[in-house]
């Protein structure tokens, strides 16, 4: 009985000396913490997890997810709108308003009496046929007109960041509005316009930046990047350019030149006919005027001054 007691009583002497020590307090909060917050983890994991709402693995991948957009549009560099380049040349220029005269000259288009900067370039074949006209660069259909004669139809197609491609005097379109384009893709056949008919068939193409127009052979072959980092002036520039002014003065001196011949032909003969007023105002004042202006025309003065002088004799004698 004693051996027992003494095992007891060292075993709780051992026990107490063991919580007597300074690290086992802080050991036990330690361990009681970790063992709380794992709890807490496990429990938000298991709350979290997705198997509860029965979502099959076709609903996590396809639900909602916005198309995926090709990044190789970006990277695209922009193309003349024509199938054969070796063939294609320009025929009339984009007008730049700090080009030299002759250059600008070269840019005008005469429509309806009235001279207009070139918006665009108008680009012909050698041989004068008709060619396929392609997208410059992929992007979105935005306006079809197949009723324009003035512009010879019209093809419009939207990219990022306010850019606008534009296809004019173009027949047998083969796009709608709406339709995705990529780069290359035939859009229509080159046709006619009453607008430019000096350029025969052709294809007239505008590049646009928030609806500015800018100089297409700027941009071949560069990147879409140049263009969205170009500065573009939505500034209006006056129509009356040097080239303009030099050719407008030609049509005005013929009117002049017709003006002074009708003049000259009235002047003439208006000076005739007071020639011939004149000669016959002279006949008929002639005919009025007495033979002589000096003469007086009243003898009574002098029978009267006569008579007073014979008087004043008789009374001297």
């Amino acid at each position: 009985m004693r051996e027992e007691e003494n095992k007891r009583s060292s075993q709780g002497s051992k026990v107490k000396r063991f919580f007597k020590k300074r690290w086992v307090f802080p050991a036990i909060y330690i361990a009681s913490a970790a063992i709380i917050l794992t709890g807490v983890l496990w429990y938000q994991s298991a709350a979290n997890n997705t198997d509860k709402y029965n979502y099959k693995s076709t609903d996590l991948t396809g639900k909602k997810n916005p198309p995926a957009v090709e990044v190789n549009k970006g990277l695209e560099n922009f193309k003349m709108p024509v199938a054969k380049l070796e063939s294609a040349k320009i025929k009339t220029q984009f007008y730049d308003f700090n080009a030299k005269e002759e250059d600008q000259e070269s840019a005008l288009v005469f429509y309806n009496n009235t001279y207009s900067p070139n918006t665009g370039i108008d680009i012909t074949m050698d041989d004068g046929k008709t060619f396929d006209v392609t997208a410059s660069l992929s992007g979105t259909v935005t306006r079809v007109d197949n009723e324009d004669a003035v512009l010879g139809n019209v093809i419009e197609i939207e990219h990022a960041n306010g850019i606008v491609t534009q296809y004019q005097s173009v027949q047998d379109i083969k796009v709608k509005e709406g339709d995705e384009v990529k780069q290359g893709d035939v859009l229509a056949k080159a046709g006619q316009s009453q607008f430019n008919e000096k350029a025969g068939t052709h294809v007239h193409f505008e590049i646009r930046k928030n609806g500015v127009a800018v100089n297409p052979t700027k941009f071949f072959d560069k990147p879409v990047s140049a263009l969205e980092e170009e500065k573009v002036s939505n500034e209006k520039k006056s129509m009356e350019t040097p080239n303009f002014k030099k050719e407008q003065p030609k049509m005005e001196d013929s009117i002049k030149s017709e003006d002074d011949n009708k003049s000259t032909e009235k002047g003439e003969s208006t000076d005739s006919t007071e020639g011939s007023k004149s000669t016959d105002v002279e006949k008929s004042t002639d005919k009025d005027q007495p033979a002589s202006e000096d003469q007086p025309t009243d003898d009574k003065p002098s029978s009267d001054n006569n008579e007073s002088l014979n008087s004043t004799e008789n009374t001297n004698s």
